[in-house]
Formats: structure tokens, sequence, C-alpha cells
């Protein structure tokens, strides 16, 4: 053969694209093209290869056919769906769980809540008197048997005092061993004596001072405050109505209430008690002594100062009214001014005291005089000292600035009622109402 021939037939392949060439110049010129040009075609390594190509627009993948790409993006999307499927799921689990946790905490919380309404309850039922753990006469026996026990009452002092205690109950009339007599006519001779920072001072009629006893301390100074207010009525001729009645012990007092109730005094005041209070330490208010005295023909009104009138929460308009109350206005009258008015019955949030009297003071300042049934008798007959101290009196100053409760309430004695009067209050109590000041 001719080796020419051989030489001519030689083939050349390029290593890139495939092509081949008979001649190795060729081939290089060859090479020398794809130096030149940049190879684009990730399938054929060509730049001018006119292969269409296809983008994956989740994830950039290119591919040559069609649907192969449309096979690549389903498959993404089963994916997304499978995905979103289990996070569904998950968020479904989760809040179910969320659900569950609030449920539990809801009913953790409305336990709570019943457990404290209930120890509130209990705590009112007690400060109350209405737990059914005996009256003033457990009490007092209780206490004084304490007492025995500490070695500060002798056995034969508390046998003594149980019988007395016994009889006062029976015959229903106070055995005067908390009481103290003769403080207005003290006071109306250190009024005229000293108190020269006063400049005129009006005093109610004459008053006795009931302080609380082991029967009834804790609870009991709404009936004291009734024992003081009645021990002045009792003394005034005005009041001929309560001819012949004596002060009445605290269980005597519950009794005279409920008799009143049954008449049909204050149905509303009946039932928020129970209809009872003998054997209770239930407490009383301005309502209860309202409703007694009205019972008992005696002209009263409950005023209520229900909010502040002053600065800092104070009432300077309780003041004027006790002031126009006992005052006669009259100019130039004396220094000291023994009213014919009984005391006031004065109520706020917890306790209640009596108003005996008010200072007008040299800087027209005003001041009350009030007893307070938790001043033992010890502290009150220092007033009765023939030269009584400025110190005694003190305890019995309130100034407007000591008012600071957010409602006090006052009932005032006017006078004496007609049967006919009588039987029309008791038909206005069945709605309660009181008048309002402001």
């Amino acid at each position: 053969m001719d080796p020419c021939l051989v030489t001519c037939c030689t083939m050349l392949s390029c290593n890139i694209c495939g092509i081949t060439v008979t001649s190795e110049p060729d081939m290089k010129a060859h090479l020398i093209v794809h130096m030149e040009n940049e190879v684009t075609c990730p399938f054929c390594k060509l730049s001018d290869c006119n292969q269409p190509l296809y983008d994956c627009p989740i994830c950039g993948l290119i591919c040559t056919n069609y649907h192969i790409l449309q096979e690549h993006v389903d498959l993404h999307l089963e994916e997304s769906s499978f995905g979103q499927g289990m996070d569904r799921v998950q968020c479904s689990r989760d809040l179910e769980l969320a659900q569950q946790l609030q449920q539990e905490e809801d009913r953790k919380r409305r336990s709570e809540e019943s457990r404290q309404e209930m120890e509130e309850f209990q705590k009112l039922q007690r400060q109350y008197g209405l737990n059914n753990s005996g009256g003033y006469k457990q009490q007092q026996l209780r206490n004084m048997e304490i007492e025995v026990n500490r070695g500060r009452m002798h056995p034969s002092e508390f046998h003594r005092r149980k019988a007395d205690m016994m009889e006062s109950l029976a015959i229903g009339i106070d055995d005067e061993k908390t009481k103290t007599s003769g403080i207005m006519e003290a006071l109306y001779r250190y009024y005229q004596n000293a108190a020269t920072d006063v400049r005129r001072v009006w005093l109610s009629t004459v008053v006795d001072h009931f302080h609380s006893s082991f029967g009834d301390k804790g609870w009991g100074c709404g009936y004291r405050n009734f024992q003081m207010l009645l021990s002045s009525l009792l003394q005034n001729d005005a009041y001929d109505c309560l001819k012949g009645m004596s002060v009445p012990c605290i269980p005597k007092i519950q009794s005279m209430i409920e008799d009143a109730w049954k008449e049909g005094f204050d149905p509303q005041g009946a039932s928020q008690l129970n209809n009872r209070l003998q054997g209770t330490k239930a407490w009383i208010g301005a309502c209860e002594v309202y409703t007694l005295l009205t019972s008992l023909r005696i002209k009263c009104r409950i005023i209520d100062f229900h909010k502040s009138t002053g600065p800092l929460g104070t009432h300077p308009r309780l003041f004027e009214w006790i002031l126009s109350y006992y005052s006669s206005e009259r100019e130039g009258s004396p220094k000291v001014v023994c009213t014919s008015k009984p005391p006031i019955y004065l109520q706020y949030q917890g306790h209640s005291q009596t108003v005996v009297g008010i200072e007008e003071r040299k800087n027209r300042t005003l001041c009350l005089l009030v007893f307070d049934p938790g001043c033992p008798s010890r502290e009150m007959q220092k007033l009765l000292k023939q030269d009584t101290e400025a110190s005694s009196v003190k305890q019995l100053r309130k100034f407007v600035g000591n008012l600071k409760h957010k409602q006090y309430q006052i009932v005032a004695v006017e006078g004496v009622l007609s049967s006919e009067e009588k039987i029309a209050r008791r038909q206005a109590s069945q709605v309660f109402t009181a008048e309002k000041i402001p």
C-alpha cells in the first residue's frame, strides 16, 4: 500500500468537541478556536451550541428537557407540601398543648380565687360575729378564764363577776362596770377655767361613758355608743317615751333590735344579719341604731357623708354640720354653751364613736369632742379630777385632719315621734335611704 495514501487517511479527533480533522495543523487551528471562544454550554461545552436550556425556578438547576424540568419541579412541590403538612401537624399539636396548659392555668386560678373568696368570707364572718362562735356571754366567760389561767384574776373574783354577769343578763340591764359618769360636768369646769386657745365650745347634755368589756371587746363599739346615747336621753325630761327604762346590757340591745325587725323595720338590714343578733358577735352600725331608736319613738336622722369634701381626704362638711347642730349661732353667747342637744352617733369603717361637743378655736378651726368606747375607764376617770389637765382632754379631741376615712355616717336625735309618725317611718324603712352630703 502506498504510504502516502495511509497518511492521507489518518484522522485526528478533538477531545473537546469530538470533531475529526485529517492533519495536525488543522487540529492545532481547531484548538485555537476553542481557546479563543468561551465555552458556555454545560452539556456540549461549545459556545455556539443551540441546545434550549431550562432553569429550575426553585433551585436553579439547568435542564435541556422541559419534561424532565417539570418532573424536577413537581418533586420540589411534593417536598414542600410534605414539609408544610408536617408543620401543620406540629402546629396543631403545639396549639393543643397550649390550650391544655391554658385550661390548667385557668383551673388553678379559679381554684385559688375560690379559696381566697372563702377565706375572705370566713374572715368577714369572724369580723362581724357571724361565724357561730358564740356571743357576749361566751366571750366574757372565756376571757375571764384566760385571766384566771394567767394569774391576773383570782378564782373568787371570777365567780363573783360571773354571778354578776348572769344577773345582769337575766334582768337585761347593764351592770355599769364599764360606766363613767360626770365627765360632761368636768368638761364644763375645764373650759370655764382653762383652754385659752378655745374661742367657744358647745357641749351636749349629760352623757355617761361606756367602754368595751371582756364580753364585747373587738365588736361591741356600736352597742356601747348606743348605751352612751341612751344614757343621755334617759336623763333628759323631753324624752318621756323612755320613762321607766334603764340602760340595757348588750344581749338585751340585740333582743330589742330583733324586736324592731319583727315590727317591720329595715327588713333589708335584718336579712343581711339573718334576722338574728342574740348569741352572736355581730356588729351593728348606724342603720341598726336608727332602727332601734325609731322603734322606741325617738325621732332621728341618718346623714351620710359619703365622700371627702376637703383636701387630703378630709370632711370639713361633717364638722360644719355638727357645729350647726349644736350651735345657736348667736353672737355674744358665752364661751361654754351647755346645749339641750343629745350626743351624736358617729360611724365609720370598722369603728364608731359618740360626739359630745365641738370646739371653735381662736384660729377659727373646728375640733370635735368624742367619747370612744375603746378608751378604758381608768383613762376617762382622769377627766374627773378637780383640776382637769389638758392632756386628759386631748384624748377626746378630733381635728379635721384626724378624720380621713372614706365615709362617715351620723345618727342625730331630734325629738320624739308620735305613734303615727313611728308607723310612717317604719313604712319608709322598707327601702332604707340616708340623707347624703354632699
